[in-house]
């Protein structure tokens, strides 16, 4: 569903999905991925927006049931000019990993960690690393 909603908010591409652990040990393994989204929607309305789906998950804050998990990194007009969320600084290991699939950066290249991916076309079940 959030995949399907964020298409209809302009060009998107996405990256693989990523099976993570907890960051804090306390909850469940998560599935991260990133898009780079082109849109006529500001920041703003991108963040309530993504706000909303959280809401429809039915995610409750703060709790360690966390049903959808979506942030605004960054945004800009082309990559280059790209401003990060300071409220998202400095970026987790979680979140670098499938933005650097979109976006080769130095800054968001994280070597030696290999999460395994999920293969939607198998049954949702996890593929090796890679």
């Amino acid at each position: 569903m959030a995949y399907r909603q964020i298409q209809s908010w302009g060009d998107v591409q996405f990256s693989n999905v990523y099976k993570i652990p907890c960051r804090d040990g306390v909850g469940e393994d998560y599935w991260n991925s990133a898009c780079l989204l082109v849109s006529d929607l500001s920041a703003q309305e991108i963040e309530l927006h993504l706000k909303q789906l959280e809401a429809l998950s039915g995610r409750v804050r703060p709790s360690h049931q966390i049903s959808l998990d979506v942030d605004l990194i960054a945004w800009g007009s082309t990559l280059d000019q790209m401003q990060f969320n300071p409220k998202k600084l400095p970026l987790a290991v979680d979140v670098k990993i499938p933005l650097y699939e979109l976006w080769p950066n130095t800054d968001l290249e994280v070597k030696y960690l290999n999460y395994p991916k999920i293969d939607f076309n198998v049954n949702l079940q996890v593929i090796s690393s890679s």
